[in-house]
């Protein structure tokens, strides 16, 4: 059995009375490795355990991914959604009646995107977040510093909708 005073947490304690410890190594380039120690009072542990403790992490891991997957559809179809708003309130023409309606919407909406997503780690470095958070800047700040009337000037447009076709073919590709 264990001594009293081991490091290694009843958790990771084998099924026979080997345990198996797996310490982070901090390798210069290679920041996934891990080092295994196998520490007993006198004896070593066999190829099962391990091979149970592995099998047992693989589970665990593979049953992980299920709600990060369902998370990650629901980002790619309100993305898609927040895409389609932006390309259609910046298509309206200044003269249309609904233009102050449709840049609140869509004000009201990028918002909503921006400050569920950001708070995201594992989507702060997607190409597609990246892009989309730069062209609901760039149109947030237009519509408050000239209002919801204004047009958008043509560069500051074909930059936003590059943004967007570049987050569009990002999402795609899963990124």
């Amino acid at each position: 059995m264990r001594a009293a005073s081991s490091p290694v947490p009843a958790v990771l304690a084998a099924p026979s009375s080997a345990a198996a410890v797996v310490k982070p190594h901090r390798a210069p380039h290679a920041a996934a490795a891990a080092t295994v120690s196998i520490s007993s009072s006198g004896s070593t542990a066999g190829r099962r355990d391990v091979l149970v403790g592995g099998a047992a992490l693989a589970l665990a891991l593979a049953a992980a991914p299920a709600p990060a997957r369902a998370a990650d559809e629901e980002y790619v179809s309100e993305t898609k959604e927040v895409i389609g708003k932006v390309r259609s309130t910046i298509g309206l023409d200044k003269s249309d009646p609904n233009v102050a309606d449709a840049v609140a919407e869509l004000r009201e909406l990028s918002n909503s995107w921006v400050a569920k997503y950001r708070r995201e780690k594992s989507l702060l470095g997607r190409p597609s977040f990246r892009e989309m958070y730069s062209a609901l800047n760039a149109v947030s700040g237009h519509y408050i510093s000239f209002g919801p009337t204004a047009p958008i000037p043509a560069k500051r447009r074909a930059r936003i909708l590059e943004e967007m076709d570049t987050a569009e073919k990002a999402l795609l590709r899963g990124r």
